[in-house]
């Protein structure tokens, strides 16, 4: 997923050691009532090492845009999907609590609802609100092409999240941050080899088609299984959109056309909760009969484990607040930021799911 590294400056690798470090607020609503709190401490977002980062720098400068101080600036948060999912319910929160927290004087927040015609109406709503600087979590990778040209016209800063844009960085945006979405997909190969030992028939939830989460995801997977298990066979590959409905709809069809199944990599969480519901209602036990390994590192999925009814869940961490306002500042004190900001995620699997329980959104 990413691109072809180039030098680093100096100031780039000192925010990623000022970012490492950084502590994150839990999210405040849940999905479940026993789905709310969490550790904070243990659900700290972090950069990895600046070798983890590429891209060429952008500065202020590169950019474009006029200095700013963000206590005293209107900025703009476009959620790309309807906080019916624990991951973007948590990514909000995030947001919020650090705009709060820094004193950010006035915070716009739109949710696109999973439709791209109405973020790109949110993000130009929001330039016309007066926002100075936005961050943006892209519905898909392609599409906000007029959002983004709308904003680079009145000199706004775009800082992107948990999904990239296929658009040029320090031009139509600043700078990515988020997870290697191909490594993520390589863990979790790697967790369903340990829990089948090696011999499946896996088939594979697929997020929603256009954005690089998916494509990433599904890559890291197949080719890892490829390469590492050649016992593992994958004999489905369906989409379920990344809603808990859907990959229970699937699911269903599955168990009828793919009696066989053994396995399933659901490619976010909600999916693997859907599955596993479907699954119980066909009799078949999840986590033993058919095993599961998803991502994302919700409370709900962690505590399937804990239950015994999953086996491994690979994190993608929502909590983006403080890394995107410490990135902001780093930005507008004239530090050059990397095209990409990789975090570092966690992993859970049955030898820590209950201590780890609490660090889960």
């Amino acid at each position: 997923m990413m691109t072809q590294r180039r030098s680093r400056t100096l100031a780039a690798a000192c925010l990623l050691a000022a970012t490492a470090t950084l502590a994150v607020s839990g999210c405040s609503k849940s999905e479940t009532p026993d789905n709310a709190g969490g550790d904070s401490s243990q659900g700290a977002q972090a950069a990895k090492t600046p070798e983890a980062s590429s891209g060429a720098g952008c500065s202020l400068k590169t950019y474009g845009a006029p200095e700013l101080d963000l206590k005293n600036a209107v900025v703009g948060f476009s959620q790309s999907e309807k906080e019916a999912n624990p991951f973007r319910i948590a990514e909000t929160q995030s947001i919020k609590d650090e705009a709060a927290k820094i004193g950010v004087k006035k915070l716009l927040v739109t949710n696109a609802q999973s439709q791209l015609s109405k973020q790109i109406s949110d993000i130009q709503d929001m330039l016309s609100q007066g926002a100075q600087f936005l961050i943006v979590a892209p519905l898909n990778s392609d599409g906000l092409e007029p959002a983004l040209k709308a904003a680079a016209a009145k000199k706004v800063p775009v800082l992107t999240i948990d999904r990239k844009v296929n658009s040029t960085a320090c031009k139509d945006y600043v700078a990515f941050l988020g997870s290697d979405f191909v490594e993520q997909g390589k863990r979790a190969a790697d967790a369903m080899i340990k829990a089948t030992g090696g011999k499946a028939k896996v088939a594979i939830l697929l997020g929603a088609s256009g954005n690089n989460v998916t494509t990433d995801r599904t890559k890291g997977f197949v080719d890892q299984i490829k390469a590492k298990a050649p016992g593992i066979e994958i004999v489905a590959q369906q989409t379920g959109e990344f809603a808990r409905d859907k990959g229970q709809q699937v699911m269903e069809q599955l168990i009828q056309s793919k009696p066989d199944i053994t396995a399933v990599y659901a490619e976010n969480d909600e999916m693997g909760l859907g599955a596993v519901t479907a699954l119980k209602a066909s009799g078949k036990k999840p986590g033993k009969d058919v095993k599961i390994v998803s991502v994302d590192g919700t409370r709900n999925a962690v505590q399937a484990l804990v239950n015994g009814e999953y086996n491994a869940v690979i994190e993608s961490n929502p909590r983006f607040g403080p890394l995107a306002f410490a990135t902001a500042q780093k930005f507008y004190g004239g530090e050059e930021i990397p095209e990409n900001v990789i975090i570092s995620d966690r992993e859970y699997d049955d030898t820590n799911a209950k201590e780890s329980l609490g660090g889960a959104y």
